[in-house]
C-alpha cells in the first residue's frame, strides 16, 4: 500500500503582504503531476488546509479543484482541519463527499472518525484527529483529569479502542515535544500546546500537520511533512517535499520524499545596495524569487526598497545589518521565549513597565489568573 502524507497547505496565505495564491496553484499541480506518476492508494492531509477560519473564495476554490481532481482519479483523500481551519466548516457536506471518496474529519465530538482501507493483501485503520484543545475535551469527558494537550490527546487516543494487531495510521495536527518550530508558525506562549510523543505509542504511523518544516520525531514513523511552500523567511534553506509511505506490514513501512519546486523560491541576498544591484551579480539568477534583501551598508539607502524593486519585482523584505544595527538591543529569539513559563514572561513586562519586580502577593494573584484563563 502506497500512501502520500502532505499538510499546511495554507491556502489563501500572505506572505509579508504578498499573496500566495498563484504560487499554491502552481504546486499544487505539480503534487498533481507527481500523483499521476507515483499512483497512491490514498492521500492524508493533515491540517490547515487554508490559512483562515473564514478563507477566502480564491482559496476555497482552490481546494474544491484539488479535491474535484484527486476525485476523478479514484484516489481516496482522508483529511482533518488544524488550528487555522474552522472545524465546522472544513467538514461542511463530509457525509454527502465521503460518496465520492473523500473523507474529511468533523469537529471532535469525542469520537475519531475510523475508515478502512485495502490495497492488496495490505489493510489499514486510519483514525482522523483533527486539532483539539484540552477545554474541548475536558468538557466532552468530564470524568477524566485533563490539564494539558498532553492529556487531551492521551483521553482522545484512549477512546478510540485501537486494535494493535492491526496496522493502524492516525492522521492529527498537534505540536509533538522536541519538534523544531519556524516562524511562520503560531506559538503558544511556554510550550503550553506540548504533547508528549508517547501519547501516539499506539500508532503504526502518525501523519502530522502543524509544524512548517519536515522532521521525525523520535521514530521514522512519527512525522511532519512539512509545507509545500515556504512561508517564512526562516524557511529559506527548506527542501519542501511530499512524503510517501509504503506499507506492507505493521514492521514494514518505508519513508521517502519526493522535492517540489516552486514557482517562485523564497531566499535570501546580502551586500551592500550597489552589490546588490550590479547587473554581473544578478543576471542569470532568479531576479522574480521572493526576496528578504540584508543590505550592509553603513548608512540608509534612501528608497532603497523601491529602487531595488526594479530588479528584484517580488522583494519582501530589506534589512541592514551594519555597525549600527548590530548594537541594537536585540529581542530574545522564539525559543528562548517558548521555554519560559508564562508567569516568568508576566514578570519580566512587568519589571521592564516598572522598573521594579513584582511582590510576591502580586506573584500569586497573577498566577491565579493564568490558570483560570488556561482552564477556561
Amino acid at each position: 500500500m502506497k500512501l502520500i502524507h502532505m499538510s499546511d497547505l495554507h491556502l489563501g496565505k500572505r506572505v509579508n503582504e504578498f499573496s500566495m495564491i498563484e504560487d499554491q496553484k502552481y504546486i499544487l499541480k505539480e503534487i498533481l503531476t507527481i500523483i499521476n506518476s507515483e499512483k497512491p492508494d490514498g492521500i492524508l492531509i493533515a491540517g490547515d488546509v487554508y490559512d483562515r477560519s473564514i478563507p477566502s473564495e480564491d482559496a476555497i476554490m482552490l481546494w474544491d479543484e484539488f479535491l474535484v481532481s484527486l476525485v476523478k482519479k479514484n484516489i481516496p483523500v482522508y483529511a482533518i482541519s488544524g488550528n487555522h481551519d474552522s472545524a465546522v466548516r472544513f467538514s461542511d457536506h463530509s457525509t454527502l463527499v465521503e460518496a465520492s471518496g473523500v473523507f474529511l474529519a468533523p469537529e471532535y465530538n469525542g469520537n475519531a472518525n475510523c475508515h478502512k482501507l485495502k490495497a492488496g493483501d495490505t489493510e489499514v485503520n486510519i483514525y482522523l484527529l483533527p486539532f483539539i484543545k484540552p477545554a474541548v475535551v475536558k468538557h466532552l469527558f468530564e470524568d477524566e483529569e485533563i490539564s494539558s494537550y498532553t492529556d487531551a490527546c492521551r483521553v482522545a487516543v484512549g477512546h478510540m479502542n485501537v486494535d494493535d494487531s492491526k496496522i493502524n495510521i492516525l492522521v492529527a495536527h498537534q505540536f509533538v515535544t522536541g519538534a523544531a518550530r519556524c516562524d511562520s508558525e503560531e506559538v503558544s506562549v511556554g510550550g503550553l500546546d506540548n504533547v508528549d510523543a508517547s501519547v501516539f505509542d499506539p500508532f503504526d504511523y502518525v501523519a502530522l500537520g502543524h509544524i512548517h518544516g519536515k522532521q521525525k520525531i523520535g521514530r521514522d514513523t512519527l512525522r511532519y511533512c512539512g509545507t509545500p511552500l515556504k512561508y517564512s523567511f526562516s524557511e529559506k534553506d527548506h527542501v519542501k517535499s511530499l512524503t510517501v509511505i509504503e506499507i506492507s506490514g505493521k514492521e514494514k513501512i518505508d519513508i521517502r520524499e519526493i522535492p517540489l519546486k516552486p514557482l517562485h523560491d523564497l531566499r535570501q541576498i546580502r551586500g551592500t545596495y550597489e552589490e546588490l544591484m550590479l547587473k554581473k551579480n544578478y543576471e542569470n539568477t532568479a531576479t522574480e524569487d521572493y526576496i528578504h534583501a540584508v543590505l550592509t551598508d553603513e548608512n540608509d539607502v534612501l528608497d532603497a526598497m523601491a529602487r531595488m524593486r526594479i530588479v528584484y519585482s517580488n522583494i519582501m523584505q530589506l534589512t541592514y545589518d551594519n555597525k549600527r544595527t548590530r548594537s541594537n538591543r536585540t529581542i530574545e529569539d522564539l525559543k528562548t521565549v517558548e521555554d519560559k513559563a508564562p508567569i516568568d514572561l508576566f514578570g519580566e513586562f512587568y519589571e521592564q513597565q516598572n522598573n521594579q519586580p513584582m511582590t510576591d502577593e502580586q506573584r500569586e494573584f497573577v498566577m491565579d489568573c493564568i490558570e483560570s484563563i488556561w482552564k477556561a
